[in-house]
């Protein structure tokens, strides 16, 4: 009987490196396969990061155009107020001139007799009045007045009477001073219908 003697230890050997190529080859493959998924990733990120800076780079000048927007509107609105202000500082240089006018009317008008004035001083809607007075009823009527009959004046106060000169007739005279205030144009209609409206209450209850 031959017996046949057959040496497997190369093809071990072979398959062992074979097998080990193969190994190798998948290291690297898989190696190579991660770096191209990091490099994807990689750009990807890179491409999302761009995108987002170019948002904010919009969002930084949108609101520098807005801000600019913003800045030319309170310009604007201060140029609005400045105009609104010159106007109503000349309506009212314009309403005011007729005020020494309705002054001088209503102290001349409301005047009782016995009663002279010797000088008026305005500062404003504040008036300074001085005179003389044949006695302290006829100053208390003068105030009464000014207090309850006049339209363009208001608020008449007393701030001192003293006892004057004598006259040639050998009768006292008393020396007066009161303030007020004066009405602008506008109030004067409000005066007038209260003062009405009070007139009309008063004859009702007669």
């Amino acid at each position: 009987m031959t017996t046949i003697a057959i040496n497997l230890l190369a093809h071990r050997a072979m398959r062992r490196e074979q097998r080990r190529r193969s190994f190798i080859g998948l290291l690297v493959l898989s190696a190579i396969l991660a770096s191209g998924v990091v490099f994807v990733g990689g750009m990807g990120y890179e491409f999302l990061i761009e995108q987002q800076k170019q948002r904010n780079q919009f969002i930084v000048e949108e609101n520098k155009r807005i801000d600019k927007q913003i800045a030319e509107v309170s310009d604007l609105r201060r140029e609005i107020d400045s105009l609104r202000a010159r106007q109503t500082a000349v309506e009212g240089l314009q309403s005011d001139r007729n005020q020494p006018v309705h002054l001088l009317d209503e102290l001349v008008r409301f005047t009782p007799e016995g009663i002279y004035l010797r000088t008026v001083t305005q500062d404003g809607t504040k008036v300074v009045v001085t005179g003389v007075g044949q006695s302290n009823e006829r100053i208390s009527e003068y105030l009464r007045n000014l207090s309850t009959s006049s339209v363009w004046l208001t608020r008449p106060n007393l701030i001192e009477i003293k006892a004057g000169q004598q006259t040639g007739r050998g009768t006292r005279v008393f020396d007066f001073s009161l303030d007020l205030l004066i009405r602008r144009p506008g109030q004067e209609t409000d005066a007038l219908a209260a003062k009405s409206g009070k007139a009309g209450t008063d004859a009702k209850k007669k």
